[in-house]
């Protein structure tokens, strides 16, 4: 059974295995609780689908630096890389 992370974690299962597969508290967090709201998938569809400028806001809320001279490509590894 999953540890109670508090009123903050949605879904602690999902959030125990995410920062065992090495994710940093933050990014499990958004995850699990996306996940357990129905909202982890993006409606603009994979992160090469979407624009550059969805790319640059997301970046922007997840707090990426330097993402204002990245490319789409680097964008989408930023992201993907973000921990």
């Amino acid at each position: 059974m999953a540890k109670d992370h508090g009123a903050q974690i949605k879904d602690d299962t999902l959030y125990e295995d995410l920062r065992e597969q090495g994710a940093s508290k933050e990014k499990a967090a958004r995850i699990a609780n996306a996940k357990a709201a129905g909202t982890l998938d993006h409606p603009g569809g994979t992160l090469e689908q979407r624009s550059k400028a969805d790319l640059l806001a997301e970046a922007r809320e997840i707090g990426i630096s330097g993402r204002s001279t990245m490319n789409k490509a680097d964008l989408v590894k930023a992201i993907r890389n973000h921990k």
